[in-house]
């Protein structure tokens, strides 16, 4: 009890000792800004101006990148709108129809000797060409609704085919659904088969040209919601 008693008094004691050079402390800032005031008040207005034009300079920035923000959002919503009004044309085609089709934008984007196999038997060669650079290309269609998914059981029949039997030096799996399954689209970069989602497929239809969209390969919005099966 004693050593607390002892403890507090030093405690009390200090604090006094604290406050009386606080004090002191204080009384010279003032005594010293008083004498020399003429040469303070420039540097207090400095400051005060600075911190004011700080804080407008911040507030104004924040709202330049919010809008910015806003602005890209707006960007991405209409952008994924025109290209699924694009995609309207698309879907209403028959699986016959949109391997033409498919073969009419590898055309427009400058492939050659391009063929469409119309058929069943075909290996997965569905659409077969020469990219500008001269690479044979090698196109598996999926003419499948939105909501589905490409499955890796699809994806393994292409792999098994597109290069041992039709010898593509790209080969390309386009679909009309938003999404490849998680183990498809694995699948599909690990044996470096270009994946082309309902996304890359309405840019696509666009006017995006093929050689852009080659190295985004399953990328685009669809892909975030991919199943696991």
């Amino acid at each position: 009890m004693a050593v607390r008693r002892r403890g507090r008094r030093l405690t009390k004691r200090t604090r006094r000792r604290v406050q009386g050079w606080g004090a002191v402390a204080a009384s010279a800032v003032a005594v010293w800004t008083a004498v020399n005031w003429s040469t303070v008040w420039p540097l207090l207005v400095a400051v005060l101006a600075s911190a004011v034009s700080g804080g407008a300079g911040w507030a104004v920035l924040r709202a330049h990148r919010h809008a910015v923000g806003e602005d890209r959002a707006w960007r991405a919503q209409e952008e994924a709108r025109a290209r699924e009004s694009s995609m309207a044309e698309v879907d209403a085609l028959s699986w016959q129809e949109f391997e033409t089709y498919i073969a009419q934008l590898c055309r427009r984007d400058g492939c050659t000797r391009v063929v469409v196999s119309g058929r069943s038997g075909d290996l997965g060669a569905d659409v077969v060409g020469y990219l500008a650079d001269g690479r044979r290309l090698v196109v598996q269609c999926k003419k499948y609704a939105p909501q589905r998914s490409v499955s890796s059981q699809d994806m393994q029949k292409f792999v098994g085919t597109a290069r041992p039997e039709h010898g593509a030096d790209v080969a390309l799996f386009v679909t009309t659904c938003r999404t490849f399954t998680k183990a498809a689209l694995g699948l599909a970069l690990r044996q470096d088969i270009v994946a082309l989602n309902r996304d890359l497929l309405g840019a696509w239809v666009r006017g995006a040209r093929l050689e852009t969209l080659i190295p985004l390969s399953g990328s685009g919005g669809g892909t975030g919601r991919r199943s696991s099966a």
